[in-house]
């Protein structure tokens, strides 16, 4: 038998994860954050840019997990990052480069709090974000396209990441 969302046997869990996005400004993929970050326990969400819309398109997407995971809303992602730098978090950047690990092969640390960071739709984690990161890891594929959606990734991230808390 199917179970609905009040039948499951799912044990609620909050990871010292904070998920900091970089300029993601797709309504949709806005939406699907809120939910990823609420299905895997992400303390906190920090949507930076300038143009982050929490409309109607974002809400239809969020299925109300906006109002349970906390978040806030900032325009400078380099202060963000500089913050959570200096309060001991692990900088670690989803993003493709050629100093990237796999993060299937990749050891968290579950001693301190984690900070990804994840990057706009189209153009990916900065340069600059990218210097202050402590590692940079990326999802491994095997077919001809060379990236997935930032939420597909962040979705693939964070349950690798969760699953080293458990």
């Amino acid at each position: 038998m199917q179970l609905d969302h009040y039948s499951t046997s799912f044990t609620k869990r909050t990871f010292p994860i904070t998920l900091v996005s970089e300029n993601v400004t797709n309504a949709p993929n806005v939406g699907s954050l809120f939910r990823t970050a609420d299905a895997f326990g992400v303390e906190q969400l920090i949507l930076c840019g300038e143009h982050i819309p929490l409309g109607r398109k974002m809400t239809k997407t969020s299925r109300a997990t906006e109002k349970s995971v906390n978040y806030k809303i900032s325009e400078n992602i380099l202060d963000e990052v500089s913050q959570l730098k200096t309060e001991g978090y692990q900088i670690i950047a989803l993003e493709i480069t050629n100093k990237s690990k796999p993060i299937h092969t990749f050891k968290f640390s579950t001693k301190q709090p984690i900070a990804l960071i994840i990057g706009d739709e189209n153009f990916g984690v900065s340069e600059t974000i990218l210097h202050l990161c402590d590692n940079v890891i990326h999802v491994e594929m095997y077919g001809q396209n060379s990236s997935m959606n930032v939420v597909q990734a962040t979705t693939v991230a964070l349950y690798e990441i969760s699953n080293q808390f458990l």
